[in-house]
């Protein structure tokens, strides 16, 4: 008969190796002290004032905020600070496209002079309605003239325009594009802008602190900018704004687009529908697959290829595309991303449907793209690793 001792000692053992092979849990304190790392040195590098990052993993959510929304007040940043998006509003306005395709009243694959009279007879018969969602249209500049400051002077502009090449052969990153598409899916909702997008999108969605221009009620929450001499600032809406750069937002609704984005949540099964049909994949370039606005990748990918995918090069510069016929339905084995800037504020948005985990980054500071990527990358491969929130 063996002692006591022996069973108690085996006991032990087998305790021992089965934690050793049971997967590591995730604590809180982990998490908090791995995103201190990641993303306190960053803040200190570039003089970034405040930020706000948001998690989602299957639905359940995570908030982290650091700094201040503003400096002379000293304001904490929350998870109802708000900032602005900057080029992340071109995605609420290619989900206002898609689901006024969903109604039936917008097809994206028709010209552009079917909706707009004004522009017939001109380049824009040749131009389709995805071109303009997926920069491809021929060669706009990066922004509107200075010079435009009515829609008298905007109309002169699109019909004296010439594209320097042909639509779908290029791939040149433009707010001229997305903002004249965000002038014709307003028009097919028979709405101004951001009327259409307020009672079809954000109130549908329970986006209730998401904004084109904060109500008195909300300024309190509306974080400073701050721009390369460290002073506050706001952007000064100009011609098209509100369509390419103007929504204001903060973590806590952005997450909950974020899991529209992946399939979640329950909302209008129209918004969710138009919501997915973002991800169609269009174009390919040379390091990424061009969605309406979204920009998309196989998953796995590597943070190089992420890295040249937002790279100035890609963002500035004119980039050869083949147009993928049919056009790609969603798939969700991939990785979606989106930038955004304005000059006193950086937004990252990144996502893996498969997974369901999506990552949103905000700060009150333009700082470069390449250190946001990073930031969400090293912690999508954290969280992948780790148990569930």
């Amino acid at each position: 008969m063996r002692s006591l001792k022996n069973i108690s000692i085996g006991v032990l053992c087998l305790s021992f190796l089965s934690s050793c092979n049971s997967p590591k849990k995730e604590t809180t304190s982990d998490l908090n002290n791995y995103l201190d790392a990641l993303v306190k040195p960053i803040m200190e590098k570039n003089e970034i004032p405040g930020l706000s990052l948001a998690i989602t993993v299957d639905g359940k959510h995570r908030f982290f905020n650091y700094g201040l929304a503003s400096k002379a007040d000293q304001i904490e940043v929350t998870n109802t600070t708000l900032f602005e998006l900057g080029s992340v509003s071109k995605t609420f306005t290619a989900t206002l496209a898609s689901l006024s395709q969903i109604n039936g009243t917008l097809n994206l694959s028709d010209p552009v002079s079917k909706y707009m009279p004004e522009l017939k007879n001109t380049a824009f018969d040749q131009i389709k309605l995805y071109n303009l969602g997926t920069h491809t249209a021929g060669g706009f500049t990066l922004q509107l003239p200075e010079e435009i400051k009515n829609n008298e002077q905007l109309i002169h502009y699109y019909k004296t325009w010439k594209p320097d090449y042909s639509a779908s052969t290029q791939r040149i990153y433009t707010n001229p594009s997305i903002g004249l598409l965000g002038v014709i899916a307003g028009k097919t909702f028979q709405q101004p802008f951001t009327k259409a997008m307020t009672e079809n999108v954000f109130s549908k969605m329970g986006l209730n602190n998401t904004f084109y221009e904060v109500p008195a009620a909300n300024v309190g929450q509306y974080a400073f900018g701050y721009n390369k001499n460290d002073e506050p600032i706001r952007v000064t809406p100009g011609v098209l704004a509100n369509e390419a750069y103007g929504v204001k937002s903060c973590t806590q609704d952005m997450i909950t687009f974020v899991d529209a984005n992946m399939g979640i949540g329950n909302i209008d099964s129209k918004l969710s529908a138009a919501i997915i049909n973002t991800h169609t994949g269009y174009f390919n370039t040379s390091e990424m697959t061009q969605d309406l606005i979204w920009e998309q990748y196989h998953y796995p990918v590597t943070l190089e290829q992420l890295q040249k995918g937002n790279s100035a090069d890609m963002a500035f510069k004119p980039n050869p595309v083949k147009e993928i016929l049919p056009h790609q339905k969603p798939i969700t084995d991939v990785l979606i991303n989106k930038t955004g800037a304005t000059n006193g504020f950086g937004a990252y948005v990144m996502y893996v449907p498969s997974k369901k985990i999506g990552i949103v980054i905000l700060a009150n500071k333009n700082y470069p793209n390449s250190e946001r990527i990073d930031i969400a990358y090293k912690l999508l491969s954290y969280l992948e690793k780790s148990e569930k929130l």
